[in-house]
């Protein structure tokens, strides 16, 4: 029964996306289904209720694993640059639904119109620099010791794959996996984060209203669930040769341990805690605004937000005081309103993580030069917050995924590289300097220990182009470009004997 409370007729946009007041989260074989139990989707600007979902059960997984086995195959044998030509329609297909995507990320997950917008983008993007991959991925031709013999290195798809993704990047980090996933021959099954269900299924409606039109119903399915029944089954699942996950560096872990246990593989992208350091040489105001981007974006909710400024103690007092008064400016409120900087956080427990953490913060010797305490209303808003704290206290090794930002001081650049490398974590970081020299040591062996190593921009709004993930508790996984689609393949080595006579390598001889 859909609850009288709704506010879906509110929102016009989701009927463009062709979204309904209650919906089924379970697609295979040309059809939206559902059998779990019913999940209410809600407004983090007003925790009001926007529509419900029907989400999928046990046997809803085991149909689009089924589904999916029996169009691998044509799939699989559909010339690669054939298989780019449908990612390119899938593209053009999201660039007509931008807007109204855009709108739906902002409703449902709660960051501003212009992140929801750039969200969808980033899946254009993908589609498009996967439409490329089509045309250019290559093999090897090795030079055979032996006489009358060619080598070379093909590669093939893994087949089945599984993808689950998390609530801050709902439509985004999906497609940075199936762009790249469909072109290179694969079949996936998503689950997306269940806050955000209504985001997996207008994105998943638009993809397969594409591949449906091309003669396929299962190479991109879809099962919303929970993490312990339908999640569960994702990592158990001998079937699935992959599972890419972004989420918590706790449950990665065990997705890790899991699924290795049974030799598949795993792309992860976990815990961030990202540092910047601002050199004395650094252009502050350049520093001051891609800080400021990168802490209070999506209200500090993204995998590459900045947790830690580390500032030369020369020019601390300026960067701290330009700071608070920046801090003082950003307007909050309404993702969906023009003008908003920063939006809510995503739920009520993340207002739970946020004041724990400032209590921890506190007792910890930090000191609250802004913010500091949750703005009363219906919405899950905080004021984003300045902290002063010693960069090694406990508590700064620990991410909370909240609008906190450590401002911390150094002397020299090795105590800053030490300050960087010190977390757990390794995903993101950036240093603020005009000197080449303090640059080519931050991107060298002893200097930053993350996956993505910046200089003169933030830690936060990372390009398709380039390879994203981390080192470390980040779980080490490549998305997106580079080379990042040797993920979903297998490769082979092959060597043919075109000669009438059978020479060994290394000069083995066993004559029978």
């Amino acid at each position: 029964m859909v609850e009288s409370n709704l506010t879906f007729s509110e929102y016009p946009f989701l009927k463009e996306l062709g979204l309904e007041e209650q919906n089924l989260g379970v697609y295979h074989s040309g059809e939206w289904i559902g059998n779990g139990p019913i999940f209410t989707s809600l407004n983090p600007h007003n925790n009001k209720p926007v529509a419900q979902i029907k989400m999928g059960s046990s046997q809803d997984y085991e149909d689009c694993i089924k589904a999916m086995e029996a169009e691998k195959e044509k799939w699989m044998l559909l010339p690669m640059p054939q298989r780019g030509e449908i990612v390119r329609q899938i593209g053009e297909a999201l660039r007509a639904k931008k807007d109204a995507l855009g709108s739906l990320i902002s409703l449902e997950m709660g960051k501003i119109k212009s992140e929801g917008d750039g969200e969808v983008q980033e899946y254009i993007d993908i589609c498009d620099m996967a439409v490329g991959l089509s045309r250019t991925i290559d093999g090897k031709v090795l030079q055979s010791e032996r006489p009358g013999h060619f080598m070379m290195e093909t590669w093939n798809p893994l087949g089945l794959i599984g993808v689950i993704t998390a609530f801050n990047f709902p439509v985004a980090v999906s497609g940075w996996n199936a762009a790249i996933a469909l072109v290179c021959g694969n079949v996936m099954v998503w689950k997306g984060a269940s806050s955000t269900t209504l985001c997996t299924i207008a994105t998943a409606k638009i993809v397969n209203e594409v591949l449906k039109k091309n003669g396929f119903n299962s190479v991109h399915t879809v099962c919303n669930g929970g993490g312990a029944t339908i999640g569960e089954q994702f990592i158990q699942d001998k079937r699935l040769q992959l599972i890419s996950f972004t989420g918590s560096t706790e449950i990665g872990v065990r997705i890790s341990t899991e699924v290795h246990k049974r030799f598949g593989r795993t792309i992860l992208e976990l815990g961030g805690n990202n540092a910047c350091v601002v050199m004395d040489d650094a252009d502050l105001d350049l520093a001051l605004k891609a800080s400021t981007f990168a802490a209070v974006g999506t209200a500090g909710q993204r995998c590459t937000s900045l947790r830690r400024l580390i500032i030369h103690e020369s020019v601390y007092d300026q960067v701290r005081d330009k700071l608070v008064k920046v801090y003082g400016s950003i307007k909050i409120g309404n993702p969906l309103e023009q003008g908003t900087l920063m939006g809510p956080l995503h739920t009520k427990g993340a207002i739970k993580e946020y004041e724990e953490g400032l209590e921890a913060i506190k007792s910890q010797g930090g000191q609250i030069i802004y913010g500091g305490s949750r703005i009363e209303g219906d919405g899950n808003y905080v004021h984003p917050t300045l902290v002063e704290i010693d960069g090694n206290a406990d508590i700064v090794k620990t991410e909370l995924f909240v609008p906190i930002l450590y401002l911390i001081k150094f002397k020299t650049l090795e105590e800053a590289i030490q300050l960087n490398n010190c977390v757990p974590q390794g995903l993101s970081s950036s240093l603020f300097t005009k000197n080449l020299q303090n640059y080519f040591k931050w991107v060298g062996p002893t200097g930053s220990d993350c996956g993505i190593v910046n200089c003169n921009i933030g830690p936060s709004g990372a390009e398709i182009g380039g390879a994203f993930g981390g080192e470390k508790e980040t779980g080490g996984g490549r998305e997106s470009g580079s080379d990042s689609w040797k993920q979903y393949m297998r490769r082979s080595t092959c060597t043919v004997n075109f000669s009438n006579s059978l020479p060994l390598a290394q000069g083995v001889k066993f004559d029978v």
